[in-house]
């Protein structure tokens, strides 16, 4: 892979090979590639200072690299033992596609394509316009999604829906522990502050999911925590969330 030097080199960082819009695999990106190519003319229009571009030290931890490797071992396992019933649930009630798969944003905007048990009916992207947004900010919620599926409320009220990512995590594109994997849209629109929570890897869970997932809706809000994160990050502090997390996944609290 080679490095190179145009200004979507900046959303991928100087520490490690990169790649570029123009570069990225047709079959994975080319949909996507204006978008990529419009996130970079934004990124660079705000001018982000080196300390928004550096990666948090968290991203090199070889102690949480670790953990990752093996806590995502563990969980395609689990993903395995689940894997046909689910599959089997999700065609009696809406055939098609057992997985569902999107773009995000991982570290400094890194694209990478994140995984899940689809939870809603197979044109869902389509109807997004349709549906009313309740979050406020860059993100999108609704609580009663028509577009959900019955076997994917069930998925999304156990977080069963997430264990694929653990396939993402094994590749290190995500972390257990981290912020929110944004959108390629959301990017699109964010400020230089909001950029600052790209300087960790997206993960599983993080401080928005440990805090009641959906009961949080406000964009600066979700912004605040994952800052936070990052001035309390510990490897500890990670096992903290995790066992947080699974409380409140048990407790069904702010499930969507």
């Amino acid at each position: 892979m080679n490095i190179v030097t145009d200004e979507f080199t900046e959303s991928y960082y100087l520490a490690t090979p990169v790649i570029t819009s123009t570069e990225l695999p047709t079959s994975l990106f080319s949909s996507s590639r204006l978008d990529f190519q419009e996130i970079a003319s934004t990124r660079s229009a705000l001018q982000l200072s080196p300390e928004v571009r550096i990666p948090h030290v968290s991203v090199d931890s070889k102690l949480k690299r670790m953990i990752d490797i093996l806590g995502a071992s563990v969980g395609l396992m689990l993903t395995g033992f689940i894997l046909i019933p689910i599959a089997i649930a999700i065609q009696i009630d809406n055939p098609g596609k057992i997985f569902y798969s999107q773009i995000r944003c991982g570290v400094n905007g890194r694209p990478f394509h994140i995984w899940k048990f689809r939870s809603m009916v197979t044109n869902a992207d389509s109807l997004k316009h349709l549906v009313q947004n309740e979050a406020k900010g860059n993100i999108f919620k609704s609580k009663d999604d028509p577009r959900v599926t019955r076997v994917g409320r069930f998925l999304r009220r156990t977080s069963l829906d997430e264990f694929p990512q653990f396939w993402n995590v094994l590749r290190g594109e995500m972390s257990l522990v981290g912020t929110r994997p944004p959108t390629v849209d959301e990017v699109k629109t964010y400020e230089a502050r909001h950029w600052k929570r790209l300087r960790v890897k997206p993960g599983i869970t993080g401080e928005w999911q440990a805090h009641g997932r959906s009961n949080v809706k406000d964009f600066e809000s979700i912004i605040d925590m994952d800052l936070e994160y990052q001035r309390k990050w510990s490897i500890l502090y990670d096992l903290k969330l995790i066992f947080k997390t699974v409380a409140v996944v048990l407790k069904k609290d702010g499930a969507c």
